[in-house]
């Protein structure tokens, strides 16, 4: 009689809804606080103090750049989560046809914007603005033409790294692995005094890139001990972080102001994605939360330095309480054409264009290396007499 193994139900996956409401909630909220710290705290736009505008909500956007901190959180997720079942090629198309075209876009807008506006911020030499369309400015050391660009490069480590996961093949215990080898990495990189180490570890941020696979692997198959782990420290590694990250945004105000808002928010930030994973808002289907989530990437983009220009245009004929709302309107607005007009279509184009692409690499990549043979002679003369063929055919 044949032995069968038992049925293990932690390795069986539950199935998914097909799209989480919930995350494009939370990805839009993240967002938000992002907007409002920009607009509320910096006084770029208003050309002054901004806390003298209203102090209480001064006070509580403050910590409004945690929204960065939440979008590593999903992205670890949502990350984990596309590159399942997918191979390299894959992996690189979804995420190239995803991120470049409304970044595109957000460059151009912005050095537009302050080409004819230099109020505020200076484009500086036109070669800036060609290698920003890049999105590898910081890795050549020019300058980013908007400050938020900075994410994206951190973005960009954090997907080079995970497709050797990818490469390999996404499994459970491959993941499992990566996480706990990108902890070490960040642990070790704080004394090593090692540029390369220090620079791919991006231990301030890692942590929620890897608790956000965490919870994937617990929304994919069952939460259990070592999951938990995972997450705990990524937690506790993240608090650790919380006053540089405080020193980093507000400089010397980090001083004075209070650090237990900013845990509560890390905290939040991470039952909310708990929840998700656990399933808790599986039935939650408004059709709204997918639009806010698909506007929360333009809307990132294009945010900072045109909005702190139409504020510094604005902020003697408009109150200060009107404009801080109808800005972030605009910017809403602006941001759903992007998605509607180039996300969506050019986003579509590019995705076939690579996946082309990637076929005719696939197609054309042959082992010479083989000793050859008499099939193998006539499959590499074959294509050259079918091209031949299609070139007589097309002669006039």
């Amino acid at each position: 009689m044949a032995c069968t193994a038992p049925k293990d139900s932690s390795a069986r996956p539950r199935n998914p809804p097909p799209r989480l409401y919930a995350l494009d909630g939370l990805r839009f909220v993240a967002a938000f606080l992002v907007v409002a710290y920009h607009y509320i705290t910096l006084r770029d736009g208003w050309g002054k103090d901004p806390e003298a505008i209203s102090s209480s909500v001064y006070h509580l956007s403050e910590y409004g750049w945690l929204g960065v901190e939440v979008f590593f959180l999903i992205s670890g997720f949502v990350i984990c989560m596309s590159g399942w079942g997918r191979s390299l090629g894959d992996f690189v198309t979804s995420r190239v046809s995803r991120l470049y075209p409304a970044y595109w876009v957000a460059v151009l807008l912005t050095a537009a914007v302050l080409t004819a506006f230099p109020d505020v911020r200076s484009v500086g030499s036109w070669q800036n603005i060609l290698t920003n369309l890049t999105m590898l400015q910081e890795g050549v050391g020019v300058p980013d033409l908007d400050d938020v660009y900075w994410t994206l490069f951190v973005e960009l480590k954090f997907y080079l790294l995970f497709a050797i996961v990818i490469f390999r093949g996404v499994t459970y215990r491959r993941c499992v692995l990566f996480c706990g080898l990108w902890t070490v990495a960040g642990i070790f990189s704080l004394g090593s005094h090692n540029e390369l180490l220090t620079s791919w570890a991006v231990s301030q941020y890692s942590p929620y890139f890897i608790a956000g696979i965490a919870f994937y692997l617990m929304h994919r198959f069952r939460p259990n001990a070592l999951l938990w782990a995972i997450v705990t420290v990524s937690f506790l590694l993240a608090q650790h972080y919380v006053h540089g990250r405080l020193v980093t945004n507000l400089g010397a105000k980090a001083d004075v102001v209070d650090e237990w808002p900013a845990r509560l928010v890390i905290l939040i930030a991470f039952v909310m994605m708990g929840a998700i994973a656990l399933g808790f808002f599986d039935r939650l289907r408004w059709s709204w939360l997918a639009t806010a989530g698909n506007l929360t990437y333009p809307l990132y983009l294009i945010h900072m330095y045109v909005g702190f220009t139409i504020i510094a245009l604005l902020r003697h004929h408009v109150p200060a309480g009107l404009l801080f709302p109808a800005v972030t309107a605009f910017m809403l607005a602006i941001s759903w054409i992007i998605h509607r007009y180039v996300e969506r279509p050019i986003g579509r184009k590019l995705r076939h264009a690579m996946k082309r692409s990637m076929k005719e690499m696939r197609a054309n990549s042959t082992d010479h290396s083989r000793p050859c043979t008499p099939a193998c002679v006539e499959s590499d003369i074959r294509p050259h007499a079918a091209r031949t063929e299609r070139r007589k055919v097309h002669v006039p």
